[in-house]
C-alpha cells in the first residue's frame, strides 16, 4: 500500500512516530543528525528527539561540542529516523535555530540529576586524558551543586530544526519501496512521489 499524504507532513510524522513508539524496542526517538564543518566535511551522529511540532524538531546538546559549534556556524542540517521494526524511514532537511532560554531551562529541569551534573562535567568533544579526569570533574560539580537545584550550564541548550523538506520511505516487496517527499512551497507544502 502506498503512503497516503496528509495536508501537513508533521501529521504523517506523528502517526509514524506513534507506531514506532509501540514497535521499536529501544529509543524510537533516536535520530541521525548530519552537520557540516567549516571545511565542508559532513559529520553524522545519533541524538534524541525531544519535541516535534509544525515549528520543527527539537534536540539538546552542549553548544561547545563539535555538533554545537558546527550548527551555530552553519545552520543547514539533516535528520534521519530509521525504524527497522516498521521498515520505515523519515528524512528531514532544513536549518537549525537555537531554542529559547526558557525552553532549554524547562527541559534541563526534567533531566535526571546525574545527567544535569554530567552536562557541567563533560567538556564534550574535546580531548580527555582518561576516564579518571571526567570522574574527577563529576565529583567537583556534584560538590558544587550538593544542595538545591542544578542550574543549566550556559553552554548547554537546544536546537530546533525548521523543516524545508521531508521524505517518508516505506519498504516495499522486491525493493519497490514507497517514497513520498514534501517540499516547502511558500506557506504550504508541495508533494511528489519518487522512484525507489
Amino acid at each position: 500500500m502506498s503512503i497516503e499524504p496528509t495536508a501537513e507532513p508533521i501529521d504523517l510524522f506523528h502517526a509514524w512516530f506513534a507506531e514506532a513508539g509501540d514497535a521499536e524496542p529501544n529509543d524510537a526517538n533516536a535520530m541521525a543528525l548530519a552537520t557540516v564543518g567549516a571545511d565542508g566535511m559532513p559529520s553524522v551522529r545519533m541524538v534524541l528527539l525531544k519535541d516535534a511540532d509544525a515549528d520543527g524538531f527539537v534536540f539538546f546538546t552542549n553548544f561547545e561540542s563539535r555538533k554545537g559549534v558546527e550548527l551555530l556556524a552553519h545552520p543547514p542540517a539533516a535528520l534521519c529516523f530509521h525504524w527497522k521494526s516498521l521498515r520505515r524511514q523519515v528524512r528531514v532537511e532544513g536549518e537549525v535555530e537555537p531554542v529559547s532560554d526558557a525552553e532549554a531551562d524547562a527541559y534541563f529541569a526534567t533531566r535526571a540529576r546525574g545527567s544535569q551534573i554530567g552536562a557541567w562535567a563533560s567538556e564534550q568533544s574535546r580531548p580527555m586524558a582518561g576516564k579518571a579526569e571526567l570522574l574527577k570533574r563529576v565529583g567537583v560539580f556534584t560538590a558544587k551543586f550538593a544542595v538545591g537545584k542544578v542550574a543549566r550550564p550556559p553552554h548547554w541548550s537546544g536546537f530546533r530544526l525548521v523543516p524545508r523538506c521531508y521524505e517518508f520511505w516505506k519498504d516495499g516487496q522486491f525493493r519497490l519501496h514507497d517514497r513520498l517527499v514534501y517540499r516547502r512551497d511558500g506557506e504550504g507544502w508541495r508533494t511528489e512521489v519518487l522512484y525507489p
